[in-house]
């Protein structure tokens, strides 16, 4: 019987391949935390230096941030590759990209102001827009497979 190209099988293609990005990510996280850094906005920043005062959203330290976020990663991988979480899993990596783009923006100020540099300008234009195709992608898998018909 020879292999037939179905949608569950494209979404499910498409989840591992969504997975093994948030896996790479997550492990970024961890092995390189200064790559993340940046975007992480500065009114979620807890500062216990006394240097300004903390907002009610500000939790956490900017290193703190990091390692959760690429806790969620790790979870949202695994999510992804579990069919009966996958589309669950994928609405809560739609909503994690979104929550993100606070941060793409908030770095892309940073970098466009007094102490912003050219490179940092760059690279922040460039990365705030990648945010679009990965909020897609995790959209396109909250949508139900459609069923099989039988012949």
């Amino acid at each position: 019987m020879p292999f037939r190209w179905s949608p569950r099988a494209t979404q499910t293609l498409s989840a591992a391949a969504l997975s093994g990005l948030l896996l790479a990510s997550a492990a970024k996280h961890f092995r390189d935390p200064d790559f993340f850094t940046p975007v992480v906005p500065e009114f979620l920043c807890r500062d216990d230096s006394g240097g300004w005062r903390n907002g009610p959203l500000a939790v956490l330290s900017r290193e703190e941030w990091v390692a959760a976020s690429g806790l969620l990663e790790v979870g949202a991988a695994v999510g992804l590759l579990i069919p009966p979480t996958r589309r669950a899993t994928a609405g809560c990596v739609t909503g994690m990209f979104t929550a993100f783009l606070a941060g793409h923006l908030d770095a892309l100020r940073r970098a466009f102001g007094p102490g912003g540099a050219p490179a940092q300008r760059r690279f922040h234009s460039l990365r705030l827009p990648l945010q679009a195709p990965l909020i897609a992608w995790a959209w396109s898998l909250t949508k139900p497979v459609p069923k099989r018909r039988r012949r």
